[in-house]
């Protein structure tokens, strides 16, 4: 190889090192089976968006506005749970996917739409519960092997069984959620003028998630 063929790659290569990473949110998939709760079935979505650079880092899930009878009835209010640091730490991170843009925004809209001030916030144990949603949000993603009537109300084994499903094309996790985040490497700063992506829209925290199948 000529002197001056190694120069130019050497330049080549120097200059790809200066270029940013490419970035993306990637959302990953939950249960939760431990302490006095429910068993429930979440998301969470960490990254940067590739097109502004904003750092995004927040959850979501689905349940019942209160426990009651009622539950066993029929359809009661619902809302968005935004699961708590010591609640996530807890749970089991089942999956991830890399997502693009686009399926950022659906993921979004689909939060958005659930969302009881934005959207349709009606809850039923049966039909519409939080592992419905977080089916919702691997359909909007293009997985597939998401219809299990059986396990509807069983969140971990649900989430195992669709991550079986598409192996290949998710990181399948299994790791409780204190190692799982431990693993995380640091978000980047948000550029001066961005403003960073967190909990919108705003659903309501809670400690333990109060309900669910």
């Amino acid at each position: 190889m000529s002197m001056l063929l190694r120069l130019a790659l050497a330049l080549a290569f120097s200059l790809l090192g200066a270029l940013p990473a490419q970035a993306a949110v990637t959302i990953t998939f939950w249960s939760h089976e431990l302490g006095n709760s429910f068993p429930h079935a979440f998301l969470s979505l960490r990254g940067t968006v590739d097109a502004t650079g904003a750092p995004v880092d927040a959850n979501y899930g689905f349940t019942a506005k209160s426990i009651s009878p009622a539950l066993l009835m029929g359809t009661v209010k619902g809302r968005l749970d935004i699961s708590k640091p010591f609640y996530i730490a807890t749970s089991d991170a089942q999956f991830s996917y890399v997502m693009t843009d686009a399926q950022y925004g659906d993921i979004l809209a689909l939060v958005a739409a659930w969302d009881e001030k934005t959207g349709d916030g009606r809850y039923n144990l049966n039909q519409r519960n939080c592992v419905h949603f977080v089916q919702e949000a691997a359909r909007r993603l293009g997985l597939v092997g998401l219809e299990h009537p059986e396990l509807m109300k069983k969140p971990r084994s649900y989430l195992k069984t669709v991550a079986q499903a598409n192996a290949g094309r998710v990181t399948v996790i299994g790791q409780s959620g204190k190692a799982y985040l431990a693993s995380l490497p640091p978000l980047p700063t948000a550029p001066s003028s961005i403003t960073p992506v967190a909990q919108v829209p705003a659903g309501t925290s809670s400690t333990m998630s109060s309900t669910d199948s």
